[in-house]
């Protein structure tokens, strides 16, 4: 971890000198004292680390306070060259790789495992999210101050069986020339040298979008766009291309502007119903016992945001460490709920709507949005999961969709502002349901119902065969061999 004393500083140097040193113990006899190198990491791998964090946090916090500026503010004079070559880009261009040794480094490996072995996910996201600022930076030079605005989708493809190195890799697959951009992601048991990584070796992929502000402003710049030249280059662009169509489409449909559609009312009137009967003394019907109200699914955390996880910039968060924290709080949702150990399937899309400054305080809020199959009858689901349910044999496993929210304040708690919303979905070996019981709730399932319903046209229209992506992270679940949870 990287010390929060900022005027003490570790040289390798007197490392290596402690690891020599001679000393006497109490009865005068000599002994050798030996350490192992410490890695200054926080979390991140530490190459992606050094690529982010460029200045030490005392010499920014010094800097600032000589110039009386206060860079998460915004300005009116723009810093971004007028001038800037944007000349079309080709996608390799900003192609980066990073080897994790893991099986390698058991002292690297201690940042990545949880206490059960496994491989903790919420790391992995940190040094995507770090890596796809570096790929950013990569398109767009040192000039913009580039920022996470979305996570689209992360999916597991090929649960790992066991513990090995690790690729990651990706490049810039979207860009048009205005201030955003996609970044393709994979993650993948890393080959020997020379060769290409197998299909069956690809442990995730993962889209981010960036956007590009002027650093004082904080306003869009445009960026060089892409240049195609081959068949799959097209076959990226497009994809891109669809996924920045559909993200609009889906703001404009948002329940904020519009009502749900008659199929939903009918489902939200058909749960109040179930409600009624539930509290009918004249009926022998009661709740089930396999039935959760959504409000008693709600977990909270708060935590003061430190320097060491901050961006490039060095006065913001950058959005690797939300993602970590995020994840870890919808892992413990889904657990406490289930009372099962969940596996995760997908980060579905989620936003990122403001910076969360150093010094401030996150606030995090975890609700069981959503389960599969549903409590009541659903005309689009109903077969298909009844079908999923028995190829499980006597086990019966449930999709759990889990909402974060987000909202930062200053330390003084006089601004408060919304973060971003994240979106998790796991599986756990347990049939159980949620149910809404205020209107604010049933919006909440609405819009879980939305994104899984979503999620599944995407999968049946671009993704034949991963469908049984989740069915498979079910089969596999640790107790089978699983190491990545």
């Amino acid at each position: 971890m990287r010390s929060s004393r900022p005027l003490i500083r570790m040289r390798n140097a007197k490392v290596m000198a402690a690891a020599s040193y001679n000393a006497r113990n109490c009865n005068g006899s000599m002994r050798q004292l030996h350490t192992s190198q410490a890695y200054q990491t926080d979390g991140v791998y530490k190459d992606l680390t050094s690529m982010r964090v460029r200045t030490p946090w005392i010499e920014a916090l010094r800097k600032q306070r000589e110039e009386e500026t206060d860079p998460t503010k915004k300005s009116g004079t723009p810093e971004t060259p007028p001038n800037r070559d944007l000349t079309p880009k080709n996608m390799s261009d900003s192609y980066h790789r990073v080897i994790i040794p893991l099986a390698q480094d058991p002292w690297l490996l201690d940042n990545y495992l949880n206490a059960n072995g496994h491989i903790r996910l919420g790391t992995i996201f940190m040094d995507l999210d770090a890596l796809s600022g570096v790929i950013a930076y990569k398109h767009t030079g040192e000039h913009v101050t580039t920022v996470t605005a979305a996570v689209d989708r992360i999916t597991i493809k090929h649960p790992l069986k066991e513990l090995c190195d690790l690729e990651l890799s990706g490049q810039v697959t979207y860009a048009t020339g205005r201030s955003s951009m996609e970044i393709s992601l994979q993650v993948a048991r890393a080959p020997e040298e020379g060769a290409k990584v197998k299909m069956e070796d690809i442990l995730m992929t993962c889209a981010f979008t960036m956007v590009s502000l002027d650093p004082s402003t904080k306003k869009p710049v445009a960026i060089c766009p892409i240049k195609l030249e081959t068949e799959e280059e097209r076959r990226l662009f497009a994809r891109g291309e669809k996924n920045s169509f559909e993200k609009k489409a889906l703001a404009r449909k948002t329940l904020r502007k519009q009502t749900p559609n008659d199929e939903e009312s009918d489902l939200i009137h058909a749960m109040w119903l179930k409600q009624l009967e539930y509290h009918d003394p004249n009926l022998s019907i009661r709740k089930p016992h396999n039935m959760v109200y959504m409000s008693q699914t709600v977990l909270y955390s708060s935590q003061i945001m430190q320097p060491q996880y901050r961006n490039r910039h060095n006065f913001m968060i950058f959005g690797g460490f939300l993602l970590k924290q995020t994840f870890e709080l919808a892992f413990c949702c889904a657990a406490a709920f289930s009372h099962s150990r969940p596996t995760f399937v997908s980060l579905d899309p989620s936003t990122f709507e403001n910076p969360v400054p150093v010094g401030s305080v996150l606030y995090l809020t975890a609700t069981v949005a959503y389960t599969e199959p549903s409590l009541v009858a659903e005309p689009s689901a109903g077969d298909e999961v009844e079908g999923l349910t028995r190829s499980r044999g006597n086990a019966t496993y449930t999709r759990v969709q889990i909402r974060i929210d987000s909202k930062v304040r200053n330390i003084e708690h006089g601004e408060t502002k919304p973060t971003g919303q994240f979106n998790y979905t796991f599986l756990v070996e347990r049939d159980i349901k949620v149910m809404p019981q205020t209107y604010s709730e049933f919006m909440i399932w609405v819009d879980a119902r939305r994104r899984a319903e979503k999620v599944k046209t995407s999968i049946e229209g671009s993704e034949a065969g991963a469908e049984g992506d989740w069915a498979e992270a079910g089969r596999n679940d640790g107790r089978g061999g699983r190491v990545t949870e």
